[in-house]
């Protein structure tokens, strides 16, 4: 009686049979033409190397499999077939047994609860097909599982699983994992923290250790219970586990070196157009500068910011061949990934100032040529200094030192804006500039990156540079892609006009308003400068060695609490610059006078009371048609009322505030 039973079952499985293999044959073939029968190279990757060839940032799947299943402990490896695929070992890429206890369950409860795939499937999606849950979907998924098994090994497939199953925060592979979540590699990861990233998988959001350690921590329990009961550990082993559960280790904060990093990533197409494996990209970017220039940026915005209504910072430091050492684009890269060094154009007062001096040393004038500060007058704007105070006759050097308004003025109307705007771009500035004689206080908006730039000349003998990081980039196997090279700019400063402006510029540091950027033992120029009502401070400085930039001001660009280029900018400069010169041999600013200037330039105490005026003169004024006449377009002016001690004063306070 049973026989009838026993040939039907018999029959309806031949036949199922062979409709499954008709099946498995058409989704086989459809696969193989759409060429998905291949394992696809991992999306190539970029790694980043500072000065030093330690590794600034890698991004991408630079390494491809990073790990190798013999490298890992077992319990790694076992920790995802425990909770993943128990019989992973024993199956050929679909678990018959697997399949039916997830539609045991899923029918019981009348709602999708279990998938049924086993890790080789999830493989087969990760590698080759689209998250969508449909049956056709979940049958191609079944035959590149089979195709898996046949062309590689189990270790083989589960090496492939590790290094490229996502855990999560932004990590495709276990390696990459390991080192977000624990600081560590994967071949040193703890059993606790094994079953923790296996229990990521199924949820990374959800079970993500950083977001919710509760949850993660449940999660590796239930993990580190189906490997006691799969016999991969002992009772013991899981019951120390779960007592002692693991605990990411991530920063509060993202570093601002990843300001450079996007930086020297934004230019990478315009060096390579197209490349499929995976670059090494050598850069110019010295660690410990750039931890510097981080921490004193971060240190004097946090101290003193919200007392002096500034919020934002950036700085630059590079060498005389235009090489950026380091970089720091704003107070906080988590809070806002802006880069302010190279993409914000602020004004830069009187920090401009240097390029008009120059313009003036290259029409015949000298450090010691002599003009009247006095109340000037072009058209309907009058700038003017500090308090209206004036000093009558002197020198130029006197002059930049104390950044007074008028000289300035007085000097683009004899040499006329567009030479100004000439010596500026020869040097290195690259945004437009305005043809007037407000070109004379820095009513021109420029970026931090460029106005550093510009003053390089100044430090390397006149040679104007572009602003550069990546030095080489190879390919992962070697192979050079591109190389820095050429010879440079010519010569744009002559060496009389050279050591005029150095002469005039260290001035400022020894004896003007940038005092506070001083350090002893090294011959140091630079420039203050303050914009309208305060709005940006500056100071700009440099030795024969490194240049640096430092501007501070607010986003939203009001104003802020008087603060000026020789306080937040200049402390900051100095911060930075003296302990990147320790065990550097102190070399004299280049340049050469055609008639020896045996005598010091000095700022006395009663010059810089009256004179000192860094900060700007006037709001814009209506010049009319006699200034549109002579310069063309309107004008911009500036105003000023910052209170300074005395010379001698400020020295005893400097000392006082030496940490």
């Amino acid at each position: 009686m049973l026989w009838p039973v026993i040939r039907f079952g018999i029959t309806l499985a031949f036949i199922g049979g062979i409709g499954f293999a008709g099946l498995f044959s058409y989704i086989w073939m459809t696969l193989d033409r759409q060429g998905l029968l291949q394992i696809p190279d991992r999306e190539p990757g970029v790694m980043i190397l500072a000065n030093d060839g330690s590794v600034l940032a890698e991004k991408g799947s630079f390494n491809g499999d990073e790990v190798r299943i013999a490298d890992l402990p077992d319990y790694v490896p076992n920790a995802f077939i425990a909770i993943e695929d128990r019989r992973f070992r024993s199956h050929y890429g679909v678990d018959p047994i697997g399949v039916i206890r997830a539609i045991y369950v899923n029918t019981r409860s009348g709602r999708l609860t279990q998938g049924g795939s086993t890790l080789t499937q999830q493989l087969a999606k990760n590698l080759f097909l689209s998250p969508d849950r449909t049956v056709q979907r979940k049958l191609q998924e079944a035959v590149l599982a089979v195709w898996l098994e046949k062309h590689y090994s189990k270790d083989d497939i589960l090496q492939l699983y590790l290094n490229r199953v996502y855990f999560g925060s932004g990590a495709t592979g276990i390696e990459k994992a390991a080192q977000i979540y624990y600081k560590k590699s994967a071949a040193s990861l703890t059993l606790a923290e094994a079953a923790t990233l296996a229990g990521v998988v199924k949820a990374p959001s959800t079970t993500n250790p950083l977001s919710d350690p509760q949850a993660a921590a449940g999660r590796a329990k239930l993990v580190l219970q189906s490997m006691a009961d799969g016999g991969f550990i002992s009772a013991g082993e899981a019951a120390a586990a779960i007592g002692n559960p693991a605990s990411a280790r991530t920063s509060s904060d993202m570093p601002a070196k990843n300001f450079v990093i996007d930086w020297i990533g934004e230019q990478l197409p315009e060096f390579v157009k197209d490349y499929q494996q995976s670059l090494v990209v050598e850069t110019t970017i010295d660690p410990a500068l750039q931890t510097s220039a981080e921490l004193a940026v971060a240190k004097e915005l946090s101290a003193q910011g919200a007392k002096l209504r500034v919020s934002q910072g950036a700085m630059v430091v590079m060498d005389g061949s235009g090489a950026v050492l380091a970089m720091v684009g704003g107070k906080s890269y988590q809070k806002s990934q802006f880069n302010r060094a190279t993409k914000a154009k602020r004004q830069p007062g009187s920090s401009f100032k240097p390029f008009v001096y120059l313009a003036a040393l290259e029409h015949g004038l000298t450090p010691g040529s002599v003009k009247v500060d006095e109340p000037i007058k072009v058209g309907n704007w009058s700038p003017e200094n500090y308090r209206r105070r004036y000093l009558g006759p002197v020198a130029l050097e006197t002059a930049l030192a104390l950044s007074l308004n008028t000289i300035s003025v007085k000097l683009v109307l004899q040499v006329g804006p567009q030479a100004v705007a000439a010596v500026a771009h020869r040097l290195g500035i690259t945004s437009p500039l305005i043809g007037d004689a407000s070109i004379a206080l820095g009513t021109s908006e420029v970026t931090p990156l460029e106005l550093t730039a510009a003053f390089v000349p100044f430090s390397n003998g006149g040679y104007p540079v572009t602003a550069y990081a990546v030095t080489r980039i190879k390919t992962r196997d070697g192979r050079v892609v591109y190389e820095r090279n050429g010879s440079g700019f010519p010569k744009a400063i002559g060496d009389n006009a050279l050591f005029g402006m150095n002469r005039m510029m260290r001035l400022v540091v020894t004896g003007g308003t940038g005092t506070r950027a001083a350090f002893p033992g090294f011959d140091i120029a630079g420039k203050t400068g303050t914009s309208q009502d305060y709005r940006d401070a500056w100071f700009i400085g440099y030795t024969s060695d490194l240049v640096a930039g430092v501007w501070v001001g607010n986003d939203d660009n009001s104003p802020t609490n008087k603060v000026t280029g020789g306080l937040i900018p200049a402390t900051i400069w100095r911060e930075v610059m003296e302990p990147a010169h320790r065990g550097l041999t102190p070399r004299p600013l280049p340049g050469a006078p055609q008639v020896a200037m045996n005598t010091p330039p000095q700022v006395t105490d009663q010059q810089y009371d009256q004179g000192a005026a860094e900060e700007p003169t006037s709001p814009a004024i209506d010049a009319g048609n006699f200034f549109e006449r002579l310069f063309g377009g309107g004008s911009r002016g500036q105003a000023s009322s910052t209170k300074h001690t005395s010379a001698r004063d400020r020295a005893m306070r400097d000392k006082l505030d030496e940490p």
